[in-house]
């Protein structure tokens, strides 16, 4: 598994970064993206700005970080295929809006944080979009290449939907499967 930080980390030191990382969560809960600093997570961790930035570099490299572990503990896709790739795409989006619905906060942060132009949030950036990628594909099936680069397209473009409020979260499964059922029908039908 990838790092979210500079460093392979382990005992205290993965330790530190766990507490910082669920500051993050706590913080944009209760202030928001526009007020969260590295700063206020150091302390509400209790830990040093020191200590902080060693780790993460900006606000957009700690919420692109609890994403990227957000994504690394989903449930293995694949198991439960139907065969049909617009329910399976609706599943692997569904398996991933069901993380993000209970923390609306990361997913409006997540809206700005993930397109930073910093090296940290870049590398972490490729990774999610690397296993989101691999979901889809796994979902898509035998389709044209072209059809899965749509696939991700709407779903990147579904994700700045539900962080700008325009698409309901719940909603987000069911918008891409009607899509991918689009890009995916044959053109006889």
């Amino acid at each position: 598994m990838t790092e979210p930080v500079r460093q392979f980390l382990e005992g205290k030191r993965a330790e530190t970064v766990r507490r910082l990382l669920d500051a993050t969560v706590d913080e944009l809960e209760e202030r928001g993206f526009g007020a969260l600093t590295v700063r206020s997570v150091a302390e509400r961790a209790e830990v040093s700005r020191a200590t902080a930035y060693s780790y993460f570099s900006s606000k957009e490299h700690l919420v692109t970080a609890v994403f990227w572990k957000r994504v690394q503990a989903l449930p293995p896709s694949g198991e439960d295929r139907t065969g049909k790739p617009g329910a399976d795409v609706a599943q692997v989006v569904d398996t991933i809006a069901q993380m993000l619905a209970s923390e609306p906060a990361l997913v409006r942060a997540c809206t700005t944080a993930l397109l930073a132009d910093q090296q940290e949030v870049k590398r972490l950036r490729d990774e999610i979009g690397q296993e989101v990628y691999r979901r889809l594909n796994d979902a898509v099936g035998e389709a044209d290449p072209s059809a899965l680069d749509a696939v991700m397209t709407a779903f990147v473009g579904s994700l700045v939907l539900v962080g700008s409020g325009y698409l309901p979260m719940e909603d987000m499964a069911s918008h891409l499967a009607g899509i991918t059922d689009r890009v995916l029908r044959p053109a006889d039908r």
